[in-house]
């Protein structure tokens, strides 16, 4: 019995790993918490029926922990992006307001050239304090899972943002022609895109 309770456990701890580790979202990661959680009251079960109470109190602290996970990205997180997603979406509805877009939907999302070959996925964006507008987007291109990766920025008036993805007015090759950056030191200006 508590072989297979320690198989299922361990299945589920790995499937919540993995689920967490992709960041395909909150609803995902917030899924993922589900697992850690059964995973934990698994691993609980396998401390009492084998007689490890330092088992089953590490997975007592961690199934606490694991609520609080589904908590932040199933309830909180989630609510987050279903308001801006609406607010994204009812501004394109209306012709009298700028369409609106969340800043932190911007982080991943795909790019794409003109053509509609990939080029890669947006990193993060770098805005102004003085004047609130977007510097420059750092879009990270090639690699496996992240490894191998090279970083590019590219100012904001060469994106045009869709709803689903990002397309760069750049083909891919003079996107790949621009100066890659240091991953731990970033730029703090870039030319605007019309300057020569």
């Amino acid at each position: 019995m508590d072989e297979y309770v320690g198989w299922f456990a361990s299945a589920a701890t790995m499937l919540a790993a993995m689920m967490t580790a992709a960041n395909l979202g909150s609803r995902i990661t917030g899924w993922g918490f589900v697992v850690f959680t059964i995973g934990s009251i698994a691993w609980s079960a396998v401390g009492f029926i084998t007689g490890q109470p330092s088992l089953m109190i590490t997975n007592a602290f961690l199934f606490a922990v694991n609520l609080f996970g589904v908590w932040r990205w199933l309830g909180r997180q989630a609510r987050y992006e279903d308001g801006s997603a609406r607010a994204s979406l009812n501004s394109r509805r209306k012709w009298n307001v700028s369409t609106l877009f969340s800043a932190g939907s911007f982080i991943g999302m795909k790019v794409q050239d003109q053509s509609g070959a990939a080029i890669g996925t947006v990193v993060d964006v770098m805005v102004s304090c003085n004047d609130k507008r977007i510097v420059y987007a750092v879009i990270a291109e090639g690699g496996v899972a992240g490894a191998g990766e090279r970083l590019r920025a590219i100012q904001p008036e060469l994106l045009d943002i869709k709803e689903e993805d990002v397309v760069c007015q750049l083909p891919f090759d003079e996107f790949c022609d621009r100066p890659e950056i240091d991953p731990e030191n970033w730029p703090d200006n870039i030319p605007k895109a019309n300057a020569k």
